[in-house]
């Protein structure tokens, strides 16, 4: 588990240093880049789109996880729009409270035990 957690933490540092720089060189112009991209029909595109379905995925997984509570349909939106520095200070959190057993944290403590 602890390879896990360093992972995480190295991918979460990677991206938030790159977004900052990105941000500084290019401003928040995300979202119309990133769908004109998908609109334009190129590898760029595609790639935006398969990430896209990545987002979508990682949301639903974070609201199914809390039951599709008030909450967790919060927290998958904030999944959906945060990616994965979201999904990776999320995990790293949820490991830890996991005490790395897998299955708590892939299915949430309620449904391991059941």
């Amino acid at each position: 588990m602890m390879a896990f957690r360093v992972l995480l933490a190295a991918i979460l540092a990677t991206v938030v240093a790159y977004t900052a720089i990105v941000i500084s060189n290019h401003g928040m112009n995300l979202l119309p880049v990133f769908f004109g991209d998908i609109a334009k029909m190129e590898w760029p595109g595609q790639f935006n789109l398969d990430f896209l379905g990545f987002l979508v995925l990682s949301a639903f997984w974070l609201s199914w996880r809390h039951h599709f509570s008030t909450g967790g349909l919060l927290l998958g939106l904030l999944g959906l729009f945060g990616g994965v520095p979201v999904l990776c200070a999320y995990l790293l959190g949820a490991s830890v409270r996991a005490n790395g057993d897998v299955k708590v944290l892939l299915l949430g403590r309620k449904r391991a035990e059941s």
